[in-house]
């Protein structure tokens, strides 16, 4: 990703734009950010390009944040939120907040989908299961950046986002902004809160 930037509203952009969140909020969610990505983090633009867009104070917030933390701060309270042996503080896996557990049935039912797509998990590059949220924010990515247009369509997003995303991800968010050791990653939890939540209201549209 060349920039960072909010969500823009001109229809011209909104695709690339969309793509771009969901690759900034993948490798954000994945793994602190290092020094390069936190640095653009800490010049990108604080405002919304269309004035009281609903995305524009969580970004603002979120940039603000980043510009008071160092790529070593970030790295401690990721690995303070979500990291560490054994049980995290935070889990980022789909299935835990939708049964209580890992590796259960949703997991099943998202490998099954994601084979459909023509898509696999490669275990050298990402250890974790496909429903960390990472990974499916880089799925998203794919179903709007992608050049096959019978996979990459908006009812494959549509779909891809009811089922795998949209059960829990706010679940997620809320524990996130609330565990008192999250501030970057607090701040991040409510512009990821408020993305998916447009996300979401797009996607009834098409209903």
């Amino acid at each position: 990703m060349s920039e960072v930037l909010p969500p823009r509203s001109s229809a011209l952009d909104e695709e690339t734009a969309r793509a771009e969140v969901y690759g900034l909020l993948a490798q954000l969610w994945y793994a602190p950010p290092p020094e390069e990505l936190l640095g653009r983090l800490q010049v990108a633009v604080t405002e919304a390009p269309a004035s009281g867009a609903f995305l524009e104070e969580p970004w603002r917030a979120f940039v603000g944040v980043a510009r008071e933390t160092t790529a070593a701060q970030a790295r401690d309270e990721y690995d303070a939120l979500f990291g560490g042996v054994g049980k995290p503080e935070v889990y980022l896996f789909g299935s835990h907040y939708l049964t209580g557990f890992l590796n259960e049935r949703p997991l099943a039912q998202l490998r099954d989908d994601l084979r459909a797509l023509g898509l696999t998990r490669d275990e050298a590059a990402m250890p974790e299961t496909e429903d960390h949220v990472a990974y499916l924010c880089e799925v998203m990515r794919y179903l709007i950046a992608g050049d096959d247009v019978a996979v990459s369509n908006l009812t494959r997003q549509r779909e891809f986002f009811a089922t795998h995303l949209q059960p829990w991800v706010a679940e997620m968010c809320n524990t996130v902004a609330a565990h008192p050791s999250a501030r970057l990653y607090a701040a991040l939890a409510h512009f990821s809160q408020a993305f998916f939540q447009v996300e979401q209201q797009g996607f009834d549209l098409l209903a």
